[in-house]
């Protein structure tokens, strides 16, 4: 195949070279005469015509190539690190070479990309889909490309218009919120994990940034933003030290010849047929290259916009990712390797997926650190602070535990999970995140119970876990207490954390029922980039309202009341909701929806409100 290419790529040159040295180049055959005798041309037939195209297209093509390899910042093979993990053909070899450069190597290097071995490429295949795919899950994942909403009230949002690939859109979009938010204009390169909680930019007005962000967003800001995502991503899925950015061979030369259409268009009609059901078949299509140069992965990502905003988009970016982290990298992160990332039956990004793109791993578990199963066997979990944070409806059903990585990330911004579904829900003022004296306290017993947790999360330790945490921590508990507690041979962590609500601060336990620590009001959005049919904001009631297909938006405004209010008053509390809490809201309850019972577990307690539609997280 590579041979193959080869020819057509130096057939190419060949008419390039053509053309300086003729003034009547080939490609500018004319046509037979007609009659007998006669010079008149006939029309060029459509199949002649389309044949010179091509061969116009690929000449061209391959001219910029030329000029543009002295100048080329791809990675040098000599300081690729770990290029036996990375497991692309010829990387492992050549790379003994010192000196060698991806452009000048064996095959269709260079700025064509590299290819992977059919071994390798069967392997990533199957990690993506397993060995028994099916033809739907298949068309979700080469349908959906990472675009913009078209909708002016949620241009700021990916939009989704295929089940699926929900986990990829969701982490990506999260990102593309910490630029629009809370990343400075003028800072285009910024580092990846440079943020921290000294100097996290706190957001101007609620009002102001909501009517910049969903009014008046221009189409560079939203590239800019979604450009720099995608490369975090990459860099932080290759340790911040390379970038592995995939495309398709059928392509690279209708991208740089777009005359007869948009760009957009062009690469349409380029993937008009093709399928990749295999591993095979993805050998065949799938280019490579790898950037050490963040400024140069940014330059690339931003020229493959348009192969990116193609049906193809999303399973090109986590190839990317994929890639970037190194597939036996992955391998050793998953506890199950023989699983594939996407679930059958309906094809959803695993958990796996989405912690990769959120914090560089591809673990299975949200909980924080890892556990100790006994005989040399852990299960692992986040080891890091997070640019990004996740949430789950699973862990309001008790099915898992979120760490405080994830919980707590350094950004106001969360994937938020469901059965089976991603969204994002993000706050526009970093405040949501300050912790007070008493969410501080808690914050650290927690951490301490948890690090003693070896349940996967069940939230329970051994008795002589306790007696390490009531030390390390310096709680005061009465005998009778800690006999009660210690009764079963194991401690619950509700039920140890209630004591330490009944009993007084001064003891070295939280209590202080004269204050109001913990209280806070702020708003929350909401947004699901899957399009819906909707007409004038309101869902569609009758089949004469014109619909739109845009995602959806919900502004959310939050109470978390004191943690020593009474259960009376929760009972009660929306008596004040509508005139004192909420101003311009106005409820006569506070709503619920399965959104809300994912934001308990963040802030316990919560009570929120909306407007319109409540928040869907399916």
């Amino acid at each position: 195949m590579a041979d193959h290419e080869e020819d057509d790529l130096a057939m190419a040159l060949r008419l390039s070279m053509e053309e300086h040295e003729s003034p009547e180049p080939k490609r500018s055959k004319p046509g037979e005469t007609s009659g007998a005798g006669g010079d008149t041309p006939m029309e060029e037939a459509p199949e002649v015509r389309n044949r010179r195209m091509v061969r116009e297209t690929m000449a061209a093509a391959a001219e910029k190539r030329m000029a543009m390899l002295t100048n080329s910042a791809v990675i040098p093979l000599k300081s690729v690190e770990n290029a036996k993990d990375l497991k692309i053909k010829g990387l492992e070899s050549e790379v003994k070479d010192k000196g060698v450069n991806l452009v000048t190597g064996k095959g269709i290097g260079g700025l064509l990309g590299m290819t992977l071995s059919v071994v390798d490429a069967n392997q990533l295949f199957s990690m993506i889909f397993g060995n028994s795919l099916s033809k739907d899950v298949l068309a979700q994942w080469s349908n959906q490309g990472i675009r913009f909403s078209d909708d002016p009230e949620t241009s700021m949002g990916l939009v989704q218009h295929e089940g699926g690939p929900c986990g990829v859109l969701a982490a990506i979009q999260a990102f593309v919120f910490k630029y629009l938010l809370f990343s400075p204009e003028e800072s285009g390169d910024v580092v990846p994990n440079i943020s921290s909680s000294s100097n996290m930019r706190r957001g101007p007005s609620n009002e102001y940034v909501a009517a910049e962000m969903f009014s008046s967003l221009s189409e560079e800001k939203k590239k800019r933003a979604l450009v720099r995502s995608m490369s975090e991503i990459l860099f932080l899925c290759g340790n911040n030290k390379r970038a592995v950015i995939a495309s398709l061979n059928i392509i690279e030369g209708e991208l740089l010849e777009s005359a007869n259409g948009s760009e957009d268009e062009v690469i349409a009609r380029a993937l008009e047929g093709l399928s990749v059901e295999s591993g095979f078949d993805l050998q065949k299509v799938l280019r490579i290259n790898i950037w050490s140069s963040r400024s140069s992965a940014l330059q690339k990502l931003e020229a493959m916009l348009p192969v990116f905003r193609s049906r193809m988009g999303a399973l090109l970016f986590l190839i990317s990712a994929l890639l970037s982290r190194g597939l036996n990298n992955v391998q050793d992160d998953r506890d199950d390797p023989s699983l594939p990332l996407v679930t059958a039956p309906f094809g959803h990004a695993s958990q796996e997926i989405v912690n990769l793109l959120l914090s560089g791993n591809a673990m299975a578990n949200v909980f924080d650190g890892k556990i100790d199963l006994g005989g040399g066997m852990f299960v692992k979990g986040i080891s890091t602070t997070v640019e990004v944070g996740f949430l789950t409806i699973m862990e309001s059903l008790n099915y898992c535990k979120v760490g405080q990585y994830l919980k707590c990330p350094k950004w106001p911004i969360w994937v938020v999970g469901s059965e089976s579904h991603y969204t994002v829900l993000f706050a526009l003022d970093t405040k949501v995140q300050e912790e007070n004296e008493f969410e501080c306290r808690e914050s650290q017993i927690r951490r301490a119970f948890d690090a003693h947790d070896q349940s996967g999360g069940g939230g329970f330790i051994t008795g002589e876990g306790f007696h390490q945490v009531v030390k390390q921590m310096n709680i005061n508990i009465p005998p009778a207490k800690i006999e009660h507690l210690c009764s079963t041979g194991f401690i619950v962590w509700s039920e140890f954390w209630q004591v330490l609500l009944d009993l007084d601060k001064s003891l070295g336990r939280v209590k202080d029922s004269t204050g109001s620590m913990g209280k806070k009001v702020f708003d929350l959005y909401h947004f699901n980039g899957i399009a819906k049919s909707i007409s004038n904001g309101i869902q569609l009631v009758s089949e004469n309202d014109s619909p739109i297909q845009r995602p959806r938006l919900t502004k959310l405004r939050v109470l978390v009341p004191p943690r020593w209010t009474p259960e009376e008053f929760m009972s009660d509390v929306h008596v004040g909701l509508g005139t004192n809490e909420f101003g311009a809201i106005e409820v006569s309850k506070p709503h619920h929806a399965p959104l809300v019972d994912c934001l308990r577990t963040r802030w316990a307690r919560d009570i929120g409100n909306w407007e319109r539609d409540a928040p869907s997280i399916v």
